[in-house]
């Protein structure tokens, strides 16, 4: 049987790109955002942090997550063959072609802001984490693929058993505790290109798979759960800020990150789990939109930085740039001519 449209999930991809924009944008008024290639304003925007801190320990994991999903639903209509080629189309790609084509242009921006020698860089940047995807794809399609032949046997029944209470949520954290305590870390929120980064997607990734594998169990229970997951969420992310001054220990934040997963997808699942025209298009535009940010992120940063306006309304300002820019160019390059499309993660239109 196929699986059904899940909107809900379309939606929180969608979000999370767009948190993710928000996000990338804040970094550029730390006082450190220059240390991880960003352009930095003069005038930092500290506070704003609070609120930042509290996405980050799982707007990178809610991604995972919810690639794995999306693997699902796509062995549905294929078989093994055309699943690696439609992740590679998919994905590689749009990774190639964006270590190529678009990263090299925003880190010629740096380089230009901050009077560095002009030199071509060939480098995933923000882009690492297609290329995590794409290799999770080879390293799991084989287990995806017998699980989706013994849908009736006894894996499927235990997993139900097991998401059908919340002790079964608290199970599916192990894995993310022993990851966090074993890997240690420097930084838990540090993803791109590290080994912590690389096996926390891939647990999030396999679990996002098992998640919608094992039907409306999970999504039932995290539903009736969904006000007591944003409490304990909210709990631990206080207690995270305030009495352990963001550095708590490796299995809380392993703990809150997943428990703040749960929450939007119980929130999700109750209230998103609807189709709408708004969605259909941002959830095209979602992907294009998220490998091209950097550029226009950086291109406005450079001009706005230079600026005495008022640092406030610079990331207003930048925020409101980036995502109209980005919106823009989908709407009249990347979506109508044929041949951008599949170099940004979209499917070949026949006009005729």
């Amino acid at each position: 049987m196929l699986a059904e449209r899940r909107y809900d999930i379309d939606w929180l991809r969608v979000i999370a790109i767009g948190l993710l924009l928000i996000y990338h944008i804040a970094i550029g008024f730390q006082p450190w955002g220059v240390f991880i290639g960003f352009i930095q304003n003069n005038d930092s925007l500290e506070h704003i942090w609070v609120g930042m801190a509290m996405l980050n320990v799982w707007r990178i994991p809610l991604l995972f997550f919810v690639s794995g999903m999306g693997v699902w639903f796509a062995i549905q209509r294929r078989d093994w063959k055309q699943l690696l080629i439609e992740r590679s189309r998919r994905i590689l790609l749009p990774f190639l072609f964006g270590m190529i084509a678009i990263v090299p242009l925003h880190i010629f921006l740096w380089q230009r802001y901050y009077n560095q020698s002009i030199h071509y860089i060939f480098n995933p940047a923000h882009l690492w984490f297609l290329g995590n995807i794409f290799s999770y794809v080879l390293l799991l399609s084989p287990l995806f693929f017998y699980l989706k032949k013994n849908q009736n046997g006894r894996f499927r029944q235990v997993l139900n058993q097991l998401l059908n209470s919340p002790l079964g949520l608290i199970a599916l954290i192990i894995p993310f505790i022993l990851e966090a305590e074993l890997v240690r870390p420097q930084n838990f929120e540090l993803y791109a290109m590290t080994l912590h980064g690389y096996i926390l997607g891939l647990l999030a990734f396999m679990s996002g798979f098992l998640c919608v594998y094992s039907g409306k169990v999970f999504w039932e229970n995290i539903r009736k759960w969904r006000w007591v997951l944003i409490i304990l969420s909210t709990m631990l992310y206080i207690l995270r800020i305030i009495y352990f001054d963001f550095k708590p220990p490796y299995y809380l934040l392993a703990i809150e990150s997943n428990l703040w997963i749960y929450t939007v997808f119980g929130f999700g699942y109750r209230y998103l789990n609807k189709p709408s025209k708004i969605l259909t298009y941002l959830s095209q535009a979602a992907y294009p939109v998220y490998i091209i940010h950097m550029l226009f992120l950086y291109l406005g940063a450079s001009y706005l930085f230079t600026t005495e306006m008022a640092a406030t309304n610079k990331f207003l300002i930048l925020n409101v740039f980036t995502l109209i820019s980005c919106l823009l160019v989908y709407e009249f390059i990347i979506r109508r001519v044929n041949i951008v499309r599949p170099l940004l993660g979209l499917r070949i239109v026949n006009n005729k």
